[in-house]
């Protein structure tokens, strides 16, 4: 907490004062006030207090179904948070200079927040990342002025944190270790679990459904409930095949509290973000805590099936991960008294999986359908094997 309170201090106060206005400027807009007028320091400012959305077509009878879409922070995802929390802990400490570089191991989400946060601040940034991951997050890193150096798929999540560790130990760069970081689940203790209170505050919350990752959200959001809810009940989802808390094996690790192998568990999975190869030291310490009440496992190809119907139903654009999340609500709402409220983490944006198998039936060019809709009329068209039609006289 202590580091979390320094990171709005280093903010001027302004972090808290810009979720204030940000509410003020929700709840005016609901009433048909003009929003009052805001322009921020610096992006990081505009962090968090992200909305909880109602689901209104894809809930079953009965079940009131919400979503807390963290794809509203400035660069799309919850790690935004993990970002702001770990490198303004590590400049109130004095682990962080002018002119030093930050280096990460990530999956993606958290690397690109912390190159939003080092571009902002100044710092230098090296992103180790996983050979699977999707390529589009290697290219908004670098569009954000990080260096990114891609790891063998078969050295796993353990082989880009491993080469993160040697990269930090041989050039004396700072290392976010976002796994371990006690920084990350605070920050998510002192802003995404006040949110969620204050946004179901004289209202029901009987679930709350999260997906663990490095165990930040799960961790810091749970502890909130648990004294503010307590009669909420906490709803933890892994991966059908990595279900690394259901094996029941612990991960093993080095004095760091980093993993020293890979968890004999993991199989690989298409929810990127979601379980690495090994159980986070967050995470641990989380189940350590008896933070959740109950533990579902989710198939991939239904995370890919959920994120579509978001978007197709609810307009809501989120992705695998949270596809997965909200898989995980359904089959909490399928057994969950009637009129009870469900409450679900959507982790980032469906815009970060274009190469995945999220979008491998999305096709580029038109369908049959689309063609014949091209051809109801007799202007403009582009119908493959035929010249390009413009106006027709």
């Amino acid at each position: 907490m202590v580091g979390v309170l320094s990171a709005q201090r280093w903010l001027g106060g302004t972090a808290v004062r810009a979720n204030d206005r940000a509410r003020a400027r929700r709840a005016g807009a609901r009433r048909g006030i003009a929003p009052e007028a805001r322009i921020y320091e610096n992006i990081l400012e505009t962090v968090g207090d992200t909305p909880v959305i109602k689901i209104n077509r894809l809930a079953p009878e009965g079940v009131e179904m919400y979503v807390k879409a963290e794809y509203f922070n400035p660069l799309s995802s919850v790690k935004d948070r993990l970002a702001v929390a770990v490198i303004t802990d590590a400049e109130r400490r004095g682990l962080l200079k002018p002119g030093d570089t930050v280096v990460e191991a990530t999956s993606g989400n958290t690397g690109i927040a912390v190159a939003m946060a080092c571009a902002q601040r100044g710092y230098r940034c090296v992103i180790c990342m996983a050979e699977p991951f999707s390529v589009e997050r290697r290219k908004i890193m670098r569009m954000l002025g990080a260096k990114v150096i891609v790891t063998p798929k078969a050295g796993k999540g353990t082989g880009m944190v491993a080469k993160a560790e040697e990269l930090a130990a041989k050039h004396g760069w700072f290392l976010c270790r976002q796994f371990e970081n006690e920084a990350n689940p605070a920050y998510h203790a002192s802003t995404t679990g006040p949110e969620i209170v204050r946004d179901f505050a004289g209202k029901k919350l009987d679930y709350f459904v999260t997906g663990y990752g490095t165990g930040g959200t799960f961790q810091g959001v749970s502890r909130v409930l648990r004294e503010s809810r307590p009669d909420t009940k906490i709803v933890l989802l892994e991966p059908e095949a990595a279900a690394l808390v259901s094996s029941g094996i612990k991960t093993e690790r080095k004095d760091t509290g980093a993993p020293a192998g890979s968890h004999p568990a993991f199989a690989a999975h298409p929810v990127q973000g979601w379980t690495p190869d090994f159980i986070p030291l967050v995470l641990e310490n989380g189940l350590n805590m008896n933070l959740y009440d109950e533990l579902v496992k989710i198939e991939g190809g239904d995370a890919v099936q959920t994120a579509q119907a978001l978007a197709r139903n609810e307009g809501i654009f989120t992705g695998i991960s949270g596809g997965a999340t909200f898989a995980g609500a359904l089959t909490v709402a399928k057994k969950a008294p009637k009129g009870s409220v469900i409450l679900a983490m959507l982790p980032d944006t469906s815009e970060r999986y274009m190469s995945t198998p999220l979008y491998e039936t999305i096709d580029a060019e038109m369908n049959d359908e689309e063609l014949e809709i091209a051809k109801s009329t007799p202007s403009f068209q582009l119908i493959p094997g035929q010249d390009p039609t413009l106006l027709v006289q």
